[in-house]
């Protein structure tokens, strides 16, 4: 009883911890200030955003490795302690390029280290056949920052200022998440994870699958399919989440939308928790296409979407189907390659999430620059989803029978 009790308090803690460093979704309420009140463009005022997220995949495959290697709770610490000091950096410049430095620089990077940490550690604490559930969790935590990091946020830009917002921000993440990531640890050498109580015999005895590392995933078509479509689906998320407020403007001259923003990030903690428990039942790649329909019809309607009501309708489907993504691709992960390298392999598998912040979020900045709508940036998301549907219709499980992959599971 006393380990499952440290598994739920790993549980929840990362789950805290992941709402404490979610800033990264409320960014569109500052992106708005910036072309608001400085007369920034919306490239200028992307730049910071789509920089955070390509910094975070790339901290976050560093922040695998070094977990891997020395546990989770050094890193952890690190990467909280930068996203707080980073926003009260941000706090302190006023021009794009700084912008860039402090945010999607220093911020990005600290939230990679955070968030690299979570999930592995949990996981590790709970049976294998629940690592659906698991991943659903920790990761609705990050989605979920911006039901109250959106209005907060909002409410101290009128009150405060943009500056004075970052480094309010800030400061709660130093004295909030830099405690709770020095909780956080791996079970002990040798930890056996029991079978949940409620599962089928067959799920309970389910076959631990091979550990393998990541030069060997390189050699296995099913990473590359799976990089593609994290990639191009991903992409469709966030370009609408980084741009919500600014679409509520252009389609429905909405001025006053940050409540978007919030029922955005409630979907999409509701689409992981939901797609990370759904997965665990019905399997990852077919929640993956659940995922893929609902994106893919949602981006073809988007540019009709011009009234209130519709426009909810939007931010909830693309909600849900982004946040099926962040639950699905970590389990599937974790299902094809193992949990001995999995800080390693998720990270190679995450650069395909640090891609889709160039692709949807700067998409959507040249379309709305140069021809005033969101209309080409929904059709090419629309396409790139399509994509990723097809390729989740061939991809398999890994079978690791080729004689190099086998040689690198024994070295594992």
């Amino acid at each position: 009883m006393q380990s499952l009790s440290k598994a739920g308090k790993i549980l929840w803690t990362g789950f805290c911890i992941n709402l404490a460093i979610g800033i990264l979704y409320a960014w569109s309420v500052f992106k708005k200030s910036l072309v608001i009140d400085y007369g920034w463009s919306n490239a200028d005022a992307t730049l910071p955003y789509t920089v955070a997220i390509v910094v975070f995949a790339a901290a976050l495959l560093v922040a695998g490795i070094l977990q891997d290697k020395m546990g989770p709770r050094k890193v952890l610490i690190l990467g909280t302690s930068l996203v707080g000091l980073g926003m009260i950096l941000s706090g302190l410049v006023a021009s794009p390029l700084a912008l860039v430095l402090t945010f999607g620089v220093v911020v990005g990077t600290g939230i990679g280290f955070g968030y690299a940490c979570l999930s592995p550690a949990a996981m590790k604490w709970f049976h294998p056949s629940r690592k659906g559930f698991v991943n659903g969790v920790i990761t609705a935590g990050f989605g979920l920052g911006a039901v109250y990091l959106a209005p907060l946020t909002s409410q101290l830009i009128e009150t405060l200022g943009i500056q004075y917002s970052f480094m309010v921000l800030g400061a709660a993440v130093i004295i909030i998440a830099v405690p709770l990531a020095c909780t956080i640890n791996n079970p002990p050498e040798g930890y056996q994870p029991e079978a949940p109580k409620n599962e089928s015999l067959a799920t309970a005895n389910s076959i631990k699958p091979k550990d393998i590392t990541w030069k060997a995933m390189l050699k296995t078509p099913q990473f590359y399919f799976m990089w593609i479509m994290f990639a191009f689906a991903s992409s469709a998320g966030l370009m609408v989440i980084g741009n919500i407020t600014s679409i509520a403007l252009t389609q429905a001259n909405i001025s006053d939308s940050a409540y978007l923003v919030g029922i955005v990030a409630i979907f999409n903690c509701l689409g992981r928790m939901g797609g990370g428990i759904l997965s665990d039942k019905i399997g990852g790649i077919k929640t993956l296409m659940v995922a893929f329909v609902l994106q893919g019809a949602n981006m073809m309607m988007f540019a009709s979407y011009s009234t209130e009501i519709t426009l909810i309708i939007g931010a909830v489907a693309a909600g849900v189907g982004y946040g099926i993504l962040l639950s699905v691709f970590p389990s599937l992960t974790a299902e094809f390659y193992g949990l001995k390298n999995y800080g390693t392999n998720y990270g190679v598998v995450y650069t395909a999430w640090g891609i889709s912040g160039f692709i949807g979020p700067v998409i959507a900045a040249f379309a709305v620059d140069t021809s005033g709508s969101y209309t080409l940036a929904y059709s090419a998301s629309a396409v790139m989803v399509g994509i990723a549907l097809a390729l989740a219709l061939i991809t398999k499980p890994v079978g690791a029978t080729r004689p190099e992959i086998e040689q690198e599971v024994a070295l594992a």
